[in-house]
């Protein structure tokens, strides 16, 4: 009986082309989100013409436009997320909530200032509010619960959201785009913000002006 042919295995290839796609429309996106005044103007053709690929195959990859924007979104927040998770200080949770949250504002500014045009695209798939974004209720959470931490201060579940509403993207947009705000200053009238919203650590005299 002759002896036959084993099948000749089936690589990785479908599965690296398709990390190679999925980069290559991330990457796309973010070009185009960059280069247009409007986020909203960006097409899921467009992204697909600039990547190279089917539209098909962003709808195969991300379900929606809301989805790649929400993908692209988190994998470029990634690793702030990750070390407020369960990092080090002073973003981690181990840190004192005095120090934390500053920590953790200050982040999610720098961000939304190193990537303005992402940060306008993610708010506005929530009905043009950052309230309705999948990203939202996570940074409240976080914010919330090191809030809780801190003495005989009131109604932490809404100082978290005053907090993060200094930080919308389209404030972030106002600020440095239309009133000529630098980087430097808008950090330091955040953190200057934060600090008299949270007062002095406990056993700390309180020299705030009343």
């Amino acid at each position: 009986m002759p002896e036959r042919t084993p099948p000749t295995p089936r690589g990785p290839k479908p599965r690296a082309d398709a990390a190679r796609n999925r980069e290559a429309v991330l990457a796309a996106a973010d070009r185009l989100f960059a280069e247009h005044d409007s986020p909203g103007t960006v097409t899921m053709a467009d992204i697909a013409a600039a990547a190279g690929v089917g539209k098909a195959t962003l709808f195969r990859g991300f379900g929606d436009r809301t989805g790649l924007i929400r993908a692209l979104h988190e994998t470029r927040l990634a690793p702030i997320r990750q070390a407020a998770e369960d990092g080090p200080p002073p973003l981690g949770p181990t840190t004192p909530p005095h120090e934390r949250v500053p920590a953790l504002l200050d982040a999610l500014l720098r961000f939304k200032l190193d990537n303005r045009h992402l940060a306008l695209a993610l708010e506005g798939t929530g009905n043009d509010s950052p309230y309705g974004a999948g990203h939202y209720p996570h940074w409240h959470t976080t914010l919330r619960t090191a809030l809780e931490q801190i003495p005989d201060l009131p109604t932490p579940d809404f100082t978290a959201h005053a907090l993060l509403a200094a930080t919308r993207a389209d404030l972030v947009e106002h600020l440095t785009g239309h009133e000529g705000l630098t980087r430097e200053q808008l950090r330091s009238r955040l953190a200057e913000f934060t600090s008299r919203v949270l007062g002095p650590p406990a056993g700390t005299p309180d020299h705030r002006e009343t």
